[in-house]
């Protein structure tokens, strides 16, 4: 009878020292949020659920081959470095600053203005500035502090004011801004500039395979592979 109380609390000893070494593992990975426009989106997988999106479980052939959420670059990078996701707050169509295509008011999805709601994140993604070189935003003139409305209308002022604001907003976050391969030369090089007067690391994409200017399967395998490897730098 002793023998078998014996037995029993050494099982459930055990039982317990595994569940509890569960839970530090999960605790001890880090948390990741993407800062980011259609290239990172997902069908039920953005937050907030309101944010417009490219990718889909059931997507037209023509825009993407891209149909499972495993494929995208964010999950791939996430499970394969042993990651997990703290929010991903992608909006398809979206600028950094609060102009968007045919100079519409897109003050609504700005990066500017959703980069308060990224969780606390261990490391925050930064991938965009796409759709203001697409979109023919106006660049303007950096701004380094004291931004106005109008000086927002402007990629580079809003450029400064986004890095200058999540360097402040989550401290002791490792940050990394990802730039699109294809961009004007002037986006690139206005990014590369705002990353190193912020000390900002960035990542440079190189030869993404896309499909309707978005990454595709393979496209997307090639993101995680250069942004697994800038982050291990």
């Amino acid at each position: 009878m002793k023998t078998n109380r014996i037995r029993r609390f050494a099982a459930i000893a055990a039982a317990v020292i595994i569940a509890a070494g569960s839970l530090v593992s999960a605790q001890s990975k880090k948390s990741v949020s993407i800062l980011g426009d259609s290239y990172s989106t997902f069908e039920n997988f953005i937050e907030p659920k309101t944010n417009e999106m490219w990718y889909f479980v059931h997507p037209n052939p023509k825009r993407t081959d891209v149909n499972d959420v495993k494929q995208t670059w964010w999950h791939q990078l996430i499970k394969e470095n042993g990651y997990k996701l703290e929010q991903n707050n992608s909006y398809s169509g979206s600028t950094i600053c609060t102009t968007g295509y045919r100079g519409e008011d897109y003050t609504d999805r700005a990066f500017i203005n959703r980069m308060d709601n990224l969780g606390s994140p261990d490391v925050l993604l930064i991938f965009g500035a796409t759709n203001d070189s697409w979109a023919n935003a106006p660049i303007g003139e950096f701004v380094w502090s004291d931004w106005t409305t109008e000086q927002l209308k402007s990629f580079r002022p809003a450029l400064a004011y986004m890095l200058s604001h999540i360097v402040d907003r989550y401290p002791n976050t490792e940050l990394l801004y990802i730039i699109n391969d294809g961009l004007k030369p002037e986006i690139t090089t206005s990014i590369i500039e705002a990353c190193d007067r912020y000390g900002v690391p960035y990542v440079q994409l190189q030869d993404i395979d896309k499909t309707a200017s978005h990454p595709n399967i393979h496209g997307m395998r090639q993101i995680a592979d250069q942004v697994s490897v800038a982050l291990k730098k």
